[in-house]
């Protein structure tokens, strides 16, 4: 495997002076092409805040964020919303869906805003992901209609939908029953192993970080395992 992205020394402080509050200290982290880790670390370790940078919602303080060959701490917001929608999916603990759109909608909206409008590929992509993740028969559902686990299974589908090397998931099961959260780690674990998607996903299961190839641990700031 080859390195999809490499952090070294982020350094990422809130604040100034006394108020500072240093959240990063000195993290340095390599992601390989097509590996599946989970992001581990007690709550206040920094791990939601090293999601944030990787997916270059914000930049360090300080440090070195390279991804594909690209400098992102060099690159202008424009380059970087660019980058971030063509190259990183995210997935979140709470679903974030659009509750007026239709299932398809939800997962077609990140290539409708890259293309400015609705298009037959986009459509059709849409429903190959839907059938995959097992939602062939909600297509057309709105998302208030859709049970959590089904919304979660879309929200999958969203960040996928623009063939995204990397996918970031911040709990992603943490507010499914267990049988949900077990579908929706199966469907990302398919995806992982036929399509070579890159996932680094946050939790505090640890039956769900059991089913990652690697467990990163972060402590105070910086990985510690």
């Amino acid at each position: 495997m080859s390195a999809l992205l490499e952090v070294r020394d982020l350094v990422k402080t809130f604040g100034t002076g006394e108020a500072a509050t240093r959240v990063l200290r000195g993290l340095s982290l390599r992601l390989e092409t097509g590996e599946m880790a989970a992001l581990l670390g007690p709550s206040g370790s920094g791990k939601s805040t090293l999601l944030t940078i990787l997916g270059t919602l914000m930049k360090p303080t300080s440090g070195r964020h390279v991804m594909l060959g690209e400098d992102l701490i060099a690159a202008d917001d424009r380059a970087l919303t660019e980058f971030r929608n063509a190259h990183i999916g995210f997935v979140f603990q709470f679903h974030n869906l659009l509750p007026d759109f239709t299932a398809l909608e939800n997962v077609i909206f990140p290539t409708a805003v890259r293309e400015g409008r609705e298009t037959a590929p986009a459509r059709a992509r849409g429903r190959d992901l839907l059938a995959r993740m097992g939602l062939a028969e909600r297509i057309n559902f709105p998302a208030t209609s859709l049970s959590g686990g089904q919304k979660q299974r879309v929200a999958v589908a969203r960040a996928l939908m623009n063939s995204p090397e990397l996918v970031l998931a911040d709990e992603p099961t943490g507010n499914l029953d267990r049988v949900s959260a077990m579908q929706v780690m199966e469907l990302i674990t398919q995806i992982n192993q036929e399509e070579g998607t890159t996932f680094l996903i946050s939790t505090h299961d640890d039956k769900i970080a059991s089913l990652c190839r690697r467990q990163i641990v972060v402590g105070d700031g910086m990985v510690t395992g």
